[in-house]
C-alpha cells in the first residue's frame, strides 16, 4: 500500500512539474468597434509579462520571428489595408546582427475591415515569438474571432 501511495505521489508530482514549466508570458484579447454601417476595426492586444517582449511584424529576414496576422476569409466582410502596429522600440541585437523592431508590457494591433452585411464575425490567428534577455520561446499562436454588430 506504501509503494502505491509512493508511486501515486511520484506521478503528480511529475505531472505538476511538468504543467510547471509551461510559460505564457503574452496574453492575449480581441475587441472590435463598429466605425459605421460598412466599417469596423479589430483590435488585437497582448498584454506582456516584465522584462519579456514580442518582436514587430516588420522584421527583416534573418532577423527573429515577426509577429504575424492570418485572417479567415468570410463572405460578410474584406480586409482593409494591412494590421496596423504602434511605433515600435527598436534595439540592435547582435545575435542576428541588426536592429529589431519590439514591444514590452502592452501592444494593441488594428485591422480595419469593410462590412458587406453591417454585421459580421471576424475570425483570424496571430503568430508570435516571445523572449526575455536570456532565452526566446518557440513561436506561439494565439486563435481568435470578434463579433461586429
Amino acid at each position: 500500500m506504501k509503494k502505491l501511495v509512493l508511486l501515486m505521489t511520484a506521478v503528480i508530482l511529475t505531472i505538476a512539474g511538468a504543467f510547471a514549466q509551461i510559460h505564457k508570458p503574452v496574453k492575449w484579447t480581441v475587441a472590435s468597434k463598429k466605425v459605421n454601417d460598412k466599417e469596423a476595426i479589430v483590435f488585437v492586444k497582448a498584454t506582456i509579462q516584465d522584462g519579456w517582449h514580442i518582436y514587430s511584424q516588420n522584421v527583416k529576414d534573418g532577423g527573429p520571428i515577426p509577429t504575424s496576422f492570418s485572417f479567415a476569409k468570410a463572405t460578410d466582410y474584406v480586409l482593409t489595408g494591412k494590421t496596423a502596429e504602434p511605433k515600435p522600440k527598436v534595439k540592435h541585437e547582435e545575435v542576428f546582427k541588426m536592429d529589431v523592431g519590439y514591444f514590452t508590457n502592452e501592444v494593441i494591433f488594428q485591422q480595419k475591415v469593410a462590412l458587406k452585411k453591417g454585421a459580421a464575425i471576424v475570425k483570424g490567428t496571430v503568430e508570435w515569438q516571445a523572449c526575455d534577455k536570456s532565452q526566446c520561446l518557440p513561436p506561439d499562436e494565439y486563435a481568435f474571432a470578434v463579433t461586429i454588430k
